[in-house]
């Protein structure tokens, strides 16, 4: 997510918010908007499967959605008052883990209200690492539905992990999964991606798939022939990188990706704990 469009985002959510009885409150017709629902009827479905939430986690929905009406203009100064509900943060919290996490400002807003503090690099920061576990999730999956179309194609798991390994040393100029692991001080027995940075996860992501969509189009079998796609498919995105001025091998390795889901997760734990009390 560009920083531009982080740093808008967080003013209209901190722009949108007030305070009831010293509560903090938002609007849900404020909020629909921000999050880019044009209609209230389908914001509504939302709303309504964070109740659900609310229920299950043993909250009272009634603490945190407040049903409330709210006047809007018309033509010739007239006005006419229509549904509205006041939410807690707790309550926007749920709506956005509800929401269409394709749209930027859902995901904007999942980490927005789970933070407490106003401080926009820590948002920035939650949300880098939110989207670099889920690029690593991502991999993961590809790599497996890539074995399980290759293994029917005459290659065993020996041959899989040499041909995600000539992959890298495609993408990464000539250095082999061990170089580049020396090369960062990651620990050999670790996985190489957990350390790599996003960008470079979703290098390695678009290139296997690609060789997964390719083994099947093009009806490959055998090692030899699996083995050179997957290089030539990294070559390529090599190639696309390079000429952006990007060499992920001059990229700096990050911390375990692991370390950082559970960071996540047990931040998740104490966010719930914390804003289901207020």
């Amino acid at each position: 997510m560009k920083k531009e469009l982080i740093e808008e985002l967080f003013l209209k959510f901190e722009n949108a918010r007030h305070f009831v009885d010293n509560i903090e409150c938002w609007s849900a017709r404020n909020l629909q908007e921000i999050l880019g629902y044009s209609k209230w009827d389908n914001f509504l479905k939302v709303i309504a499967k964070a109740k659900i939430s609310c229920e299950n986690a043993g909250g009272n929905v009634l603490d945190h959605f407040a049903d409330i009406g709210k006047m809007i203009d018309l033509a010739k100064g007239a006005q006419r008052e229509i549904q509205d509900i006041a939410l807690t943060r707790y309550a926007c919290y749920l709506i956005a883990q509800n929401g269409d996490t394709a749209k930027n400002e859902v995901a904007f807003a999942q980490t927005y209200f789970a933070v407490q503090t106003r401080k926009q690099e820590i948002i920035e920061k939650r949300l880098s690492d939110v989207a670099r576990v889920a690029a690593r999730e991502k991999l993961s999956k590809s790599e497996k539905i890539l074995s399980g179309i290759i293994y029917e194609r005459g290659v065993d798991e020996k041959s899989f992990s040499v041909i995600r390994s000539k992959g890298d040393q495609a993408l990464f100029g000539g250095f082999s999964t061990n170089d580049m692991k020396k090369k960062m001080g990651i620990p050999s027995g670790r996985p190489l991606a957990d350390f790599l940075p996003t960008l470079t996860i979703k290098a390695k992501d678009f290139a296997t798939e690609l060789t997964s969509h390719n083994v099947v189009e093009k009806d490959l079998n055998g090692d030899d022939q699996i083995t050179n796609e997957h290089i030539e498919n990294n070559l390529a995105v090599r190639k696309m990188l390079g000429e952006r001025g990007v060499k992920p091998e001059n990229l700096p390795s990050l911390e375990d990706v692991k370390k950082v889901q559970r960071k996540l997760e047990s931040d998740e734990k104490k966010i719930l704990k914390e804003t289901k009390k207020k």
